[in-house]
């Protein structure tokens, strides 16, 4: 199976081709350019130097958040059109899970930023080769989530683009951890296409929408 993953729910950018769980290439790019000039470049570039076609690709995936509202977004938007156009089903993923897929550790804490004080986060434990979940995801505080790592009083391994940020926090509580190593702390459409890929629930391009967790900022100022 050929699996097209599409990441764009922070700053980082990136689009990655799967071939029977083997990555046949990925780019990636953190310049702070937007994702709308970037993202459907990077897919088509991709391809191309793969020597394959959309028509080609068995799944297209994303991740479908949570994340930047826009950068989310975007991502589904070219995820959606891609696979209208090619007549083919999609499959939207969590940014925590994908993170938990790309990173080695016992205890998985992917971490994005979500600003006022919170972070989003799901928490992970790896049994028997993949990633269990160990509570759904969720926007909490750094205080919360620090009380919880404390209760289970284990090393864990901190993903996301608020992994730096926690791990300040956490370390300055006394709570045992670490960051992931250089890519693998970044959101990636590597482990999107490895949630995809395992057990993810393919569904027309119709379909698929966001997970944002929070309302979008116009939202809240509205009420």
């Amino acid at each position: 199976m050929l699996i097209l993953a599409i990441e764009s729910s922070a700053k980082p950018a990136s689009v990655a081709v799967l071939a029977d769980g083997e990555l046949l290439g990925q780019f990636f790019q953190n310049n702070g350019l937007t994702h709308s000039r970037t993202l459907l470049a990077m897919v088509e570039a991709l391809l191309k130097n793969l020597g394959l076609r959309a028509a080609d690709i068995d799944l297209f995936a994303v991740s479908r958040g949570p994340g930047s509202f826009t950068g989310v977004r975007i991502g589904v938007s070219a995820a959606k059109g891609l696979a209208f156009g090619a007549d083919k089903p999609v499959c939207g993923v969590s940014t925590l899970e994908a993170l938990a897929w790309q990173t080695p550790g016992a205890i998985i804490c992917p971490v994005m930023d979500a600003r006022r004080g919170q972070m989003y986060n799901a928490l992970f434990e790896w049994c028997d080769s993949a990633p269990v979940r160990l509570c759904d995801d969720r926007a909490v505080s750094l205080e919360t989530l620090t009380a919880e790592l404390e209760a289970l009083s284990q090393s864990c391994v901190l993903a996301g683009d608020g992994a730096k940020i926690s791990f300040e926090h956490l370390f300055n509580a006394g709570v045992e951890c670490c960051m992931a190593p250089g890519l693998l702390r970044s959101q990636t459409a590597y482990g999107v296409a490895l949630a995809a890929m395992n057990g993810g629930a393919a569904s027309s391009a119709i379909d698929l929408e966001p997970s944002y967790l929070r309302p979008p900022q116009a939202e809240r100022e509205r009420t």
